[in-house]
């Protein structure tokens, strides 16, 4: 019986030191790796409620620590996450550290100002994405790059995995789309780290006049494209789980449409829908809630789709698709009026729009985009920093 329980205990001890081993460990964990470049510096942080360190916030470990944090820059969401998409973020101080916050959401994603950029000698990158072209953490990343290149300073990013990242998906940007939703010549779902997007962008030359940021990438342990990465914070108000997380990459499109996508209830890119669909039992009113206080077809009643059942795995085989805003389309029989001129600057390109009101399907047009995609991989390979 002894050997039995010391058999057991053992078993127990080994799986539980094997899943410590495997466990993804982010950049902000590895210390010693950016805490003597902090030495003597002033740093300022680009940080959001994702930027935590086991269970602290990278902020208040770094006062801990006695580093010299003079300044937060903050994204879209605010410091704390809890803005809605694209609103007005103004200034402020954190009330816990007394650090005054730098707001890049004050004006339509603007590049810091010369006299915030004289203030820090190191700029600290921590934000958790999500692996989509248009979210716009990557491109505050790389206007903060262009500042740092313009003004000679060190950037550390602390890179976090990509939940979406074990995959790649959807058409290239055409520049003359490029907007605060579209700032690179990347495919709707790049499946790349931050890290190593950073790398990308020095390499590719894809910052103005070629400038090259300096930049040290702080790698996540453990992890590879092919890890299924939980997030344990939710990155913005809109994406409270790993079932919009991953739907996001197709739904976010209704944005650019008067259909619903959830905006307003319990269950964002989970659902979507609109008071004139036809053929539908399922049914949702959008209200004003923290991170959506006017979000699309506010008290109507919707009818429409409710995707929360569909298995995360089927979502993942069929990637970036664009089924559910062919059926909505096809469902409404509004023509050219279904679209908003935002519709371009989401998915990147001209052609898509077209396709779908010549009644093209999602495969068909799925595959004007294959030949990109492969293209890119290849393009990305030599900045990868994680095994494929």
């Amino acid at each position: 019986m002894k050997t039995i329980k010391f058999l057991f205990l053992f078993l127990f001890t080994a799986l539980a030191v094997n899943a410590q081993n495997n466990k993804v460990i982010v950049g902000a964990e590895c210390t010693d790796e950016y805490f003597p470049i902090l030495k003597n510096k002033r740093v300022v942080v680009m940080s959001n409620q994702t930027s935590m360190v086991n269970d602290e916030h990278l902020v208040d470990m770094l006062i801990k620590h006695k580093i010299n944090v003079v300044g937060i820059f903050s994204p879209e969401h605010g410091f704390r996450g809890t803005a809605d998409a694209g609103e007005h973020v103004s200034n402020s101080i954190d009330e816990k550290t007394g650090i005054p916050i730098w707001s890049l959401y004050d004006s339509g994603s603007s590049k810091p100002s010369p006299d915030k950029m004289r203030q820090f000698d190191v700029l600290l990158f921590d934000l958790q994405d999500v692996g989509l072209r248009f979210y716009t953490y990557n491109a505050s990343m790389a206007r903060l790059m262009d500042a740092c290149a313009e003004h000679n300073k060190k950037m550390i990013i602390l890179d976090r995995p990509n939940p979406n990242g074990f995959y790649v998906d959807g058409p290239i940007l055409d520049m003359k789309y490029k907007s605060g939703v579209g700032w690179l010549p990347i495919p709707v779902v790049h499946g790349m780290t931050l890290g190593e997007l950073a790398l990308m962008i020095n390499g590719e030359k894809w910052l103005p006049e070629s400038r090259i940021c300096d930049i040290t990438v702080i790698k996540c342990k453990n992890y590879t494209h092919q890890t299924l990465y939980h997030l344990p914070v939710s990155p913005s108000p809109n994406l409270p789980n790993m079932k919009s997380i991953y739907l996001y990459p197709s739904i976010c499109l209704f944005e650019a449409t008067p259909v619903s996508l959830g905006r307003g209830t319990e269950f964002p890119f989970q659902i979507y829908g609109h008071p004139n669909m036809k053929g539908y039992s399922f049914t949702f009113t959008p209200q004003s809630i923290p991170g959506a206080k006017n979000p699309p077809q506010l008290n109507r009643l919707c009818y429409g789709v409710d995707l929360r059942n569909i298995p995360d795995d089927e979502i993942l085989k069929k990637g970036f698709d664009l089924s559910y805003i062919i059926d909505a389309y096809k469902n409404l029989n509004l023509d050219d009026h279904f679209f908003r001129s935002f519709f371009e600057k989401l998915v990147g390109v001209s052609y898509i729009r077209k396709m779908i009101m010549e009644g093209k399907s999602a495969d068909e047009i799925k595959a004007m985009w294959k030949d990109d995609v492969e293209n890119f991989k290849t393009q990305r390979k030599p900045y990868l920093l994680y095994a494929e």
